[in-house]
């Protein structure tokens, strides 16, 4: 059994421990609220953006925009790894790049596959096996929809060029405080008329508009805007996963540090009892002996 003093110096460690994990938890329930209104807000007028894009692009190959939906055969492909620039997340981070991992092994075998990435983690170990195209990490430093737009800018111009025949997103779409859904999201080309059917198949609805200027002018700003739109939302939605997955983790690992404060301070009681037990059997054995 331990000693009395390697005990009480565990119990000091784990109260350490305790006061730090619950002192990250707390922050991260602060952000969290910040980043979940912000997601909650964007997600309705992300999804209207699409449907309004879905409804008023029905002939893109044949119009203006159809350099966004053309269908190369897939050789080169960039995948756009969003993570966090900081660890004690839970699974967060390694789900998005085991993810990462089995795509490269798996969908897209024999084909170049280059990454950008959006967080320290991600580009940290995929670094260490991957070609690594850009890393985009200090965004979240300071994070803004104009440094958004800087990253789907270029994103755009590459497949336009093109530089890559498929750009893909993997990220963590927040669901609520404990659950991430992970999410392998096509950024480029365009599944528009995929989009437009199911929406007239769940709807029934044909929406006829009327262009003012015209149409192509319109498509012209419309699908670069939604482009963006749809980068800022996978990072607002993984901006808020990861703190809720962090405080999820810094939860169970200060439930953790109580159970083991429990058990050893019953340890302690325990060594302490055992200790005046010895001490009380040598005071008696000693007055026994000077007796005789």
């Amino acid at each position: 059994m331990a000693s009395l003093k390697e005990i009480r110096n565990r119990i000091a460690s784990v109260n350490s421990t305790t006061q730090i994990t619950s002192a990250m938890k707390m922050v991260s329930s602060s952000k969290l609220k910040k980043a979940q209104d912000a997601i909650c807000k964007l997600r309705p007028y992300s999804k209207k953006m699409q449907e309004l894009l879905s409804n008023v692009s029905s002939n893109l190959d044949s119009e203006v925009g159809g350099e966004y939906v053309r269908k190369n055969e897939v050789n080169k492909v960039l995948l756009v790894v969003i993570t966090s620039n900081r660890g004690l997340a839970g699974a967060f981070n390694s789900s998005v790049v085991k993810e990462v991992k089995n795509l490269i092994e798996i969908k897209y075998k024999n084909k170049q596959v280059e990454i950008l990435t959006i967080g320290k983690k991600g580009y940290d170990i995929l670094n260490r096996s991957s070609v690594i195209y850009k890393d985009y990490s200090n965004l979240w430093d300071s994070l803004t929809y104009e440094g958004v737009v800087e990253i789907a800018e270029e994103l755009i111009d590459l497949f336009i060029t093109n530089k890559y025949d498929k750009i893909e997103f993997v990220y963590n779409q927040f669901k609520n405080a404990v659950i991430q859904v992970l999410q392998v999201e096509q950024f480029l080309p365009l599944q528009i008329k995929e989009e437009k059917s199911n929406l007239e198949a769940n709807k029934n609805i044909n929406i006829d508009y009327l262009f003012e200027p015209s149409k192509e002018e319109i498509l012209t700003h419309l699908i670069p805007k939604t482009l963006k739109i749809q980068l800022f939302k996978a990072i607002l939605d993984s901006h808020a996963a990861e703190h809720g997955a962090r405080m999820t983790a810094m939860q169970s690992a200060t439930d953790n540090a109580e159970s083991l404060k429990q058990d050893l301070v019953i340890s302690y009681n325990k060594a302490r009892q055992a200790s005046i037990t010895n001490e009380l059997i040598e005071i008696v054995s000693g007055a026994q002996a000077l007796d005789n």
